[in-house]
């Protein structure tokens, strides 16, 4: 067996690895290395855990190395104080107290209450409106629904000459939609609006409102208000077409926290031809009558005497068509509020089935430029009756920041005016005139 004679002459060195760290270690000259684990009667304790260090030299090398650990920060310099504390501290007082001596030394400034406008509006959008709301939030929702039902309606007469729409609001609570075609092939001018309006009387509209409504306090120099209302004005092409109006609305007083003190209802619907046809006549009248007759037999001729005086042109000695229904401040001493809203509802339902047919069977028939003077002449009287004597536009116009545009809608587009006109003797034009000057009971 031959010995094994070692190859190194000088002491082999044993690397030992932890970490990255490196740990030289001489071994005894003439030992041999060995890679096998020294035998022993013991096991080995096991080794405590120890966390990894930062895997930096422990031996630099160089000068380089050496200046770059000496310039690294230390643990300690890591976990700085706040520089000068005392300073912020101070700071810091006179600031917040500042503060506070501002929120006791300045004058309160208080937030204004939401209006009654506001208040609805937000019952409007958390809870919609009910049977259970407030009366002008449901007149507001019934004359909206009516507005889209019958410019739908109307639209499907002229389908190419689209209604144009314009809505509007009012500083002090309110608004109103505008619907206007004008120049189509049935209506020279057509208009359907509605309009919502918040506001304050003073002191001489609620002395002058007093003498139909005693229930208004006499003692206050001014009241809020709230009016709603739809207005409808149809001024046919064809001078064989009658002219239409119809307005139903709705009043009332409010104190300051929105309950209401007095209300009423409004409105009526009237026919004004240029040239006369009975079965037209009687046709508007009869659908007016039914709606009337649902809620009280005495309705329609009380209102019909009415329409035909309200419309009553003093100047001409005449009126300016042939009636249909009219009436104003029907309170709690006429009916209770649920019942003429019922009516009002009626009312408004009756009007399509009342004019369509009549305007359906008219707009085409054929005329001449002496049917068109005819009825440029009449819308005259109408232009009168209007600017004149209507008490609506007088009451629109008069009400602050009032949407004059919406207010004339209901003009006509064109109209005449000629010196000393007389019709003659006989005539179409005679025979209306006639019916003008002294009211028909058509039903």
């Amino acid at each position: 067996m031959i010995a094994a004679i070692p190859r190194l002459q000088r002491a082999p060195k044993a690397i030992f690895l932890t970490s990255s760290r490196r740990y030289p270690l001489s071994l005894p000259s003439g030992q041999a290395r060995s890679y096998a684990a020294p035998k022993s009667s013991t096991p080995p304790k096991p080794r405590p855990y120890e966390p990894e260090k930062p895997l930096v030299s422990a031996r630099p090398k160089t000068s380089q190395d050496a200046t770059r650990l000496a310039n690294l920060p230390k643990r300690e310099e890591a976990k700085k104080g706040v520089k000068a504390p005392y300073i912020r501290l101070a700071v810091g007082v006179v600031f917040i107290g500042s503060i506070v001596y501002s929120m006791f030394t300045s004058p309160l400034q208080l937030t204004e209450a939401p209006s009654i406008a506001d208040r609805d509006s937000i019952s409007k959008r958390e809870s919609g409106v009910t049977e259970k709301s407030p009366m002008r939030l449901r007149m507001e929702a019934l004359i909206k629904e009516k507005q889209s039902e019958i410019v739908a309606a109307l639209q499907e007469l002229d389908p190419a000459n689209k209604f144009r729409t314009d809505t509007w609001s009012r500083p002090a609570g309110g608004g109103g939609t505008s619907c206007v075609q004008q120049d189509g092939n049935v209506f020279e001018k057509a208009g359907v609006n509605t309009s919502i309006v918040y506001g304050t009387l003073p002191r001489p509209a609620i002395e002058k409102m007093r003498v139909n409504h005693k229930a208004i306090d006499p003692d206050v120099d001014s009241l809020e208000f709230f009016a709603a209302g739809l207005s409808l004005v149809l001024h046919p092409q064809n001078p064989n077409a009658p002219t239409v109006h119809l307005n139903y609305r709705y009043f009332e007083t409010m104190d300051n926290d929105g309950k209401c003190n007095a209300w009423w209802f409004g409105g009526g619907t009237d026919l004004t031809p240029t040239y006369l046809y009975d079965e037209d006549a009687i046709h508007f009248h009869k659908s007016i009558k039914d709606a009337c007759d649902k809620h009280d037999r005495g309705y329609y001729p009380r209102f019909k005497q009415w329409c035909d005086k309200y419309f009553y042109i003093p100047h001409r000695q005449e009126s300016r068509g042939i009636g249909g229904i009219f009436f104003d401040d029907l309170d709690g001493q006429e009916k209770d509020q649920e019942q003429l809203f019922s009516f009002v509802k009626d009312c408004l339902s009756s009007f399509l089935p009342g004019y369509l047919p009549i305007v359906t069977r008219r707009k085409d028939m054929p005329f001449g430029e002496r049917e068109k003077q005819w009825q440029q002449l009449r819308r005259g009287r109408y232009v009168e009756f209007n600017l004149v004597n209507d008490r609506g536009t007088s009451f629109g116009l008069n009400t602050p920041s009032a949407r004059v545009e919406s207010i004339l809608m209901s003009l006509p587009l064109t109209a005449r005016w000629m010196y000393m006109h007389e019709a003659e003797k006989g005539s179409r034009e005679e025979r209306i005139l006639g019916v003008l000057k002294q009211p028909v009971e058509w039903v």
